[in-house]
């Protein structure tokens, strides 16, 4: 296994655990003390994309030999010259262009677009305690910055004060608070989307959301994910909330109404329980039985009256990926979130994500194919979002490019959760009367946090932005998480503003595959990408033949 490096002395940052190709370590924590570069960049944002201590340092990069065939294998081809996508505004002629010019706003959608601002999206954030503890920070910021933001799997059914009746659900406030939360900032770029598994289709879950919400929400059907195939789960620490969830109809492990089960758990020996969803499509055998159950199905939530509709599918072999996209095709469908191995927000089992489905980039390469097979064919391919994985500028970058013309969104689970963290941290030590409710881990600031200040004015680089865009009263009960999320959004958003100014390109829909190359022929054979000395080298034949 490739072992990627814990520190980086160019930026100054560390990571506390083993890290991972998107920089991350395997295991992030919410009370994490720092300092990965996705933990610094949800203070300080774009400054991180710099070398530190200016002026008194060079920087050089240990990057250019590439192992392997994943992103990291992908090198981004820059251009000398022409000014792609500017439109007739005549700035390129005049010779003034700068890579703030660059616009990264961009659209999804069949038939109704949806807008956004920034091609980021969440990943699934569902009935992990995680996700509902740092809610207003993950959905605050992300309204602010006008990406889309997915509520998962299960929080219906996980909710204590949700209410069924006769097997629907009658009342569900967590589910509402989630989607109020955002709408409250939503400014008419992004999306809220709310994801169902097979609990939440027994539950009746679409149909609660279409006569609550109707069009503000996109629903999500599901099909797996890229960290594992055998349902969400989540971990409880009480026998009473273990008997609840068994009673709501989930498998819970072991049984909390074996009586063997609640006198190991009297004793101490059990200490938690395991609570898992049910397999989709169980009761079906063949592609063709899938494919009428799955149209079958998002002809119903089209007769609830939702007019987006999405679909997430997990890092599964190529006949699935092939049903995904031509299924959603045919369908419709606004959206095609396609999740590589192997990462997850929830619990996982470690060794099963360890080895199971298909790498990220092999899938995405495949999923461009397939896409091109039915488009050569006179269809409209579903629009497509890249998971798995991703937390940097220039992997984002070549992601786009993999997928191009198809893919226009990147969906980032772990890496866009730590603002929210970090920000909640940060409130909870320099207001500890707000500890309690914004789920705090810190009594003081840290010694990476407390050398950029003690205020949030000092500590986060984007908050005059955020101030200036909400207004100084809305800034008293914002969550910091969003501000958080607003400075690691600025950060990968400048960096990809400069790695499309660097191949020419100033509108995001003018990214394509021959911006990227292969570091290996390896990479170049799985992923059809050209060796970086074989793109354009016929043209630079014809140069150096020029009469």
């Amino acid at each position: 296994m490739f072992q990627w490096s814990k520190s980086n002395d160019v930026l100054g940052t560390v990571n506390r655990g083993n890290a991972i190709e998107s920089g991350l370590c395997t295991l992030c924590r919410a009370d994490c003390q720092g300092k990965c570069e996705t933990w610094v960049s949800a203070m300080r944002g774009r400054e991180v994309l710099y070398p530190r201590d200016f002026g008194t340092v060079t920087a050089g990069s240990g990057n250019t030999t590439h192992v392997g065939v994943s992103y990291n294998s992908l090198r981004i081809q820059g251009n000398s010259y022409g000014a792609n996508g500017m439109g007739d505004n005549g700035k390129a002629q005049s010779g003034d262009v700068l890579f703030t010019d660059v616009s990264l706003e961009t659209s999804f959608g069949a038939k109704e677009k949806t807008k956004v601002k920034v091609p980021f999206m969440t990943g699934a954030l569902g009935s992990t305690f995680i996700a509902a503890k740092y809610w207003d920070s993950f959905a605050a910021g992300c309204a602010l910055v006008g990406a889309p933001i997915v509520i998962g799997e299960n929080v219906v059914g996980v909710d204590r004060q949700a209410e069924l009746k006769s097997g629907r659900i009658t009342k569900a406030p967590e589910l509402e608070r989630r989607i109020d939360t955002y709408l409250r900032y939503y400014d008419g770029y992004g999306a809220i989307i709310v994801q169902l598994n097979v609990e939440d289709t027994r539950n009746g879950v679409a149909e609660y959301v279409a006569e609550k919400y109707g069009d503000k929400v996109i629903i999500e059907l599901k099909w797996g994910q890229g960290a594992k195939n055998i349902g969400g789960e989540i971990e409880v620490t009480s026998l009473d909330y273990a008997t609840f969830l068994k009673q709501r109809g989930y498998l819970v492990d072991p049984d909390p109404e074996l009586p063997e089960v609640q006198e190991g758990f009297k004793k101490g020996a059990i200490k938690s329980f395991a609570r898992h969803s049910r397999l989709g499509y169980t009761n079906l055998d063949s592609v063709d039985k899938v494919r009428a159950e799955f149209m079958n199905s998002v002809a119903y939530l089209r007769s609830l009256g939702f007019k987006r509709i999405s679909l997430k599918t997990g890092s599964y072999g190529m006949e699935a990926l092939a049903m995904a996209l031509r299924f959603a095709t045919d369908a419709e469908l606004d959206l095609l979130t396609i999740d590589g191995s192997g990462g997850g927000t929830g619990m996982s089992p470690w060794n099963m994500m360890e080895s199971w489905g298909v790498p990220s980039i092999l899938l995405h390469a495949k999923a461009y194919e397939y896409a091109s097979m039915l488009a050569a064919q006179g269809k409209k391919v579903v629009d497509l979002s890249f998971a798995g994985g991703f937390a940097k500028g220039p992997d984002i970058f070549k992601a786009l490019s993999m997928g191009a013309p198809y893919t226009k969104l990147i969906c980032m689970g772990r890496a866009m959760m730590v603002p929210g963290f970090l920000g909640s941290n940060i409130e909870g030590a320099l207001f500890p009367e707000r500890r309690a409710k914004v789920n705090g881990n810190w009594d003081t600031l840290p010694a990476a946090v407390a050398k950029y200040g003690s205020t949030p004015e000092e500590i986060f680089v984007g908050y005059q932005d955020v101030k200036k865009m909400l207004g100084a009263n809305e800034m008293e009960t914002l969550p910091l998480g969003a501000v958080a999320m607003w400075c690691m959004v600025d950060k990968l958003s400048c960096a990809l503003q400069q790695l499309l100014a660097g191949v020419r390109k100033f509108s995001l829909s003018e990214i394509s595959r021959a911006d990227i190359a292969s570091g290996n022929r390896e990479t170049a054979a799985e992923t059809g990408i050209p060796f970086i000395t074989d793109v354009m080298d016929e043209s630079a034949r014809r140069i150096l033949s020029m009469r």
